[in-house]
């Protein structure tokens, strides 16, 4: 298969110098997922593998909205290969496993497109092993629950993303749960106006979301979260360990943030990851923003070209649902 925004030439010419020796680039496959970049196994003559990442406007089946590339605001768009490098970078010193980095190239020495290629881990994912076998899935768990430990021990006086926060930048807003409302009354809205049950009930969810917002202490504190960390952005190393993918949109940020959106993925399989002292407020709060974000952003991303249809509308269906509960019941 042919990327969409690079040739088969260009990109053995990166993996030869990322592999290095005397392989020559045998296949390219498409890796399932990578709605932002394009995602691609190289594989070599001589069997050897690895995992391209490509950052290109015709690797992003997302539509283009105003602010994509404000890195200020925290839940922009994580695209490019300085945020990935620069959550690669932190996550790394803080122990938690990450895929090797075996080529950059951000100056189109061989490819137009933002390039990275890292290590291939051809493992089983952590939402694949544990519909396989939940005990088999104990001890990844537990070693992610210790990833998350050390992510959550790493605190800045600062919140955004790790690449602005690590830069010495300052994100927009005044806290995470501001940020947050603001973008849970623009999910809120675009939601409404793709779908007439949201419509019906934008008063009830308008008002449920200033009231808890209104509810939240402040807070001088943020850890290290990855925003997305469900089980299919975890991959399962051959020694068991997790490995966290998928990391660009890394940032400070309020842990609660995090937890909710592992309890959303993970339902009863989330319960080795609990941990105590968690804001309540923050939880109900970042509960239904997260289940308003996850109707509208996959009603956004099928205005476009992303071709597993049926998957993400069934997103969709499923978090308006979850969302119209929280002011019903």
């Amino acid at each position: 298969m042919t990327p969409r925004s690079a040739t088969r030439e260009q990109l053995a010419g990166a993996a030869q110098a990322a592999l290095g020796g005397r392989r020559r680039l045998e296949a390219v496959e498409r890796v399932a997922g990578g709605s932002k970049k394009g995602v691609y196994r190289l594989v070599m003559d001589d069997a050897t593998t690895a995992i391209a990442y490509l950052w290109d406007d015709a690797e992003n089946y997302w539509p283009t909205a105003e602010g994509d590339d404000d890195l200020t605001d925290p839940f922009s768009p994580g695209l490019g290969l300085d945020l990935f490098q620069a959550a690669h970078a932190r996550l790394d010193a803080l122990g938690v496993r990450v895929p090797a980095i075996r080529l950059v190239d951000r100056d189109g020495a061989h490819c137009p497109a933002d390039l990275a290629i890292v290590e291939d881990l051809q493992g089983e994912n952590l939402e694949e092993l544990l519909a396989r076998s939940p005990g088999a899935a104990a001890p990844v768990m537990d070693r992610l629950a210790e990833s998350l430990g050390a992510m959550r021990g790493h605190r800045a006086p600062a919140y955004g993303k790790v690449a602005v926060v690590d830069g010495g930048g300052t994100s927009r807003g005044t806290s995470c749960e501001g940020v947050v409302l603001d973008r849970a009354l623009r999910d809120l809205a675009e939601a409404a106006s793709r779908d007439p049950r949201i419509a019906a009930a934008r008063d009830r969810l308008e008002e449920r979301l200033l009231g808890l917002a209104a509810a939240v202490r402040p807070r001088a504190e943020y850890a290290v979260v990855h925003g997305e960390l469900g089980p299919d952005h975890v991959l399962v190393g051959a020694d068991g360990n997790p490995v966290a993918i998928d990391i660009e949109g890394s940032m400070y940020f309020d842990v609660e943030w995090e937890h909710v959106f592992l309890q959303i993925r993970l339902h009863d399989a989330y319960q080795p990851l609990r941990v105590g002292g968690l804001d309540e407020g923050r939880l109900a709060l970042y509960m239904l923003a997260q289940r308003l974000s996850l109707t509208a952003g996959p009603l956004r991303l099928l205005d476009g070209e992303f071709h597993d249809r049926a998957f993400m509308a069934g997103i969709a269906e499923h978090n308006l649902k979850q969302a119209l509960e929280l002011v019903h019941a």
